[in-house]
């Protein structure tokens, strides 16, 4: 049209334009823009190929307004065969969503909420498979317990092993303390095993349809001044701010790991630091709303709740205790004395008279197990019979080497024969250093001569034979200690 306005040359004016001289005709002619010149397509470019059996899925859709369109075109499909085909299932899912948009029942509407500031502060689990962390290099599973303020967001993470009580405890805990404030409420999902009784069978919920929260939980609560709360059972939006935040807060962690360069860390306090930077960075840009939030909040002025929960244990003829439904062995002179246990979120500590006897990883889950063969090695060898149905045989195995020696020594002197023999390496192992016989028997295992424990013991008593370092002789120059004097004198 600006061409058209210089020198009123069509064919110029389109050239210029980069359209055909036809189509820059009708644009004059009609004396309107392209975009006001286009109308609604009320036409249909193809048949409906469900025109016919219209009125039957609406008929349908009334009837049980929950089923899918995928459903309905099955039921179709079954009723009609060889009348549609598979390809038209789009058509039927946009038909049915037109429906529905158009004539439908009324649907649920998520109803924003405004936050108060310093009002509560909402936990949940979330889990980290997806970043691939190891420490010193083995894989680490774990979750992350988060605690996010809703007004501010403002936000922080806890390393834990499992959804537990002493989880709940820790995560609550450390993001109180970097607060140094306190909300009115702590929110939690209603499912949640760690805050909850859960009982067996539904009909052992309350009179609202709630869960109880647990005594141990309700300390915690107590010992902070938090009033608990929960969401509606089946209502998890209402946790949204936190369930928003796992999200956001796993792509940062995503993005600082790929700045970093790698996803190994030297031990679970590292990672937790370069977690806990995460997480201040994050909220330094919330700075004017979390500021609101701590003007509103209660001082904190409670101490800090101990990081682990205490019980006792008495020891079994099987030198073990059980805790939480798992079993850990212990040193066999404790068999029938009580020990003190102290049981952490990811860690145990059994002590006997004030003293420690055990301090190892704690086990995850229900009936399980962690034995130390150090523990029993020396039964086992007075009783070697006993070996071969030992309840917690395959944990007499610390090591594959130390799998594919008991496997060789089978292979030559099966039976009883043969477990003397392992029980013997197993001894030396827990005698000396294990991983000196797991190296011993890794360079026997690769010749082609006999594994004995004899062979094993030999090598072993090589690698740990001390030499004497060479050292050539001191010679002393006294005229620099002359030289010293003169200074001195000086």
């Amino acid at each position: 049209m600006e061409e058209m306005t210089k020198h009123g040359a069509v064919g110029l004016a389109a050239l210029k334009a980069g359209m055909d001289r036809k189509t820059a005709r009708k644009y004059i002619v009609a004396g309107t823009l392209p975009s006001e010149m286009r109308a609604p397509r009320d036409w249909r470019t193809r048949e409906d190929p469900f025109a016919e059996h219209r009125d039957e899925v609406r008929a349908l859709l009334r009837e049980t307004p929950g089923l899918e369109a995928k459903t309905v075109f099955e039921l179709l499909a079954l009723k009609y065969p060889d009348r549609y085909a598979p390809g038209q299932l789009r058509t039927l899912q946009r038909q049915v969503r037109a429906w529905r948009a158009a004539e439908g029942a009324e649907r649920d509407v998520v109803l924003a909420q405004r936050h108060r500031p310093g009002e509560a502060a909402q936990t949940d689990f979330t889990s980290t498979g997806e970043l691939a962390i190891t420490l010193a290099g083995e894989a680490f599973a774990h979750l992350l317990c988060v605690v996010v303020l809703p007004f501010s967001n403002w936000l922080w993470a806890t390393v834990c092993r499992s959804e537990s009580m002493a989880a709940i405890r820790r995560g609550v805990q450390r993001a109180l303390f970097q607060l140094g404030r306190v909300p009115q409420f702590h929110q939690t999902d209603h499912s949640t095993a760690a805050t909850h009784r859960i009982p067996e069978g539904k009909a052992a919920e309350g009179e609202s349809g709630r869960w109880r929260f647990n005594d141990d939980y309700l300390a915690i609560m107590r010992h902070f001044g938090l009033t608990p709360r929960t969401t509606e059972v089946g209502a998890k939006e209402q946790n949204g701010d936190v369930e928003a935040g796992n999200g956001a807060h796993k792509r940062r962690i995503e993005q600082a790991l790929l700045v970093r360069g790698s996803r190994d860390f030297a031990s679970l306090e590292a990672y937790q630091l370069f977690l806990d930077g995460i997480a201040r960075k994050a909220n330094a840009g919330r700075g004017p709303r979390v500021a609101q939030e701590l003007a509103a909040m209660r001082v904190l002025d409670v101490r800090a709740l101990p990081e682990f929960r205490e019980e006792v244990a008495q020891v079994s003829e099987w030198s073990t205790i059980r805790v939480k439904d798992c079993a850990y062995s212990v040193p066999s002179r404790l068999m029938g004395e009580v020990l003190q246990v102290r049981l952490y979120e990811d860690r145990l500590e059994a002590f006997y008279r004030g003293t420690l006897q055990l301090a190892c990883e704690r086990v995850v889950g229900r009936n399980g197990r962690r034995i130390d063969y150090r523990h029993v090695i020396w039964s086992l060898v007075r009783k070697p019979g006993g070996f071969a149905r030992y309840v917690y045989r395959e944990e007499m195995f610390p090591t594959l080497a130390f799998r594919r020696a008991y496997d060789a020594l089978q292979a030559r002197l099966p039976g009883l024969a043969g477990d003397v023999e392992y029980l013997r390496i197993l001894h030396l192992a827990a005698s000396t250093l294990e991983a000196d016989v797991e190296a011993a028997l890794g360079l026997l295992l690769a010749e082609s001569g006999p594994l004995t424990s004899e062979r094993v013991k030999a090598l072993v008593a090589g690698e740990r034979r001390p030499t004497v370092p060479e050292m050539p002789a001191l010679v002393v120059d006294l005229r620099e200690y002359d030289a010293l004097l003169g200074r001195v004198g000086t």
